[in-house]
């Protein structure tokens, strides 16, 4: 019994791997040994990047919160601070779009825990 090196299924699982290294620079897409590491490498950090995206947006949103609320005088752990004495929940995200978009109401948000704080 012969051991099988050109059977459908390698050249099928070549062929997978080679699809996925496409567009890959230099013998990275065309050399299945340099694609697979390359493959299995890219796939990787787009795992892990997926996780990491959420940190990435969660520290985005606390630069923007900062950046408004120092314009009213408050620093951004004073403003956490002051919602979470008033019982205001709101989370991050919804707060820096209210920064951005809407000012009137994110003034009015920071007066509320400015009173909560008793500043």
């Amino acid at each position: 019994m012969s051991r099988a090196v050109d059977g459908s299924k390698r050249k099928n699982h070549r062929k997978k791997i080679l699809k996925q290294a496409k567009g890959y620079w230099g013998r990275r897409h065309s050399n299945y040994k340099t694609a697979k590491d390359a493959v299995t490498k890219g796939l990787f950090y787009a795992y892990r990047d997926r996780k990491d995206r959420k940190g990435n947006f969660r520290r985005l949103w606390i630069i923007r919160i900062n950046a408004a609320c120092r314009a009213e005088g408050l620093s951004y752990s004073r403003l956490i601070s002051g919602l979470d004495k008033a019982g205001i929940t709101i989370n991050r995200k919804a707060l820096a779009s209210l920064a951005v978009e809407d000012a009137g109401a994110f003034k009015a948000v920071v007066a509320q825990a400015k009173t909560a704080l008793g500043a």
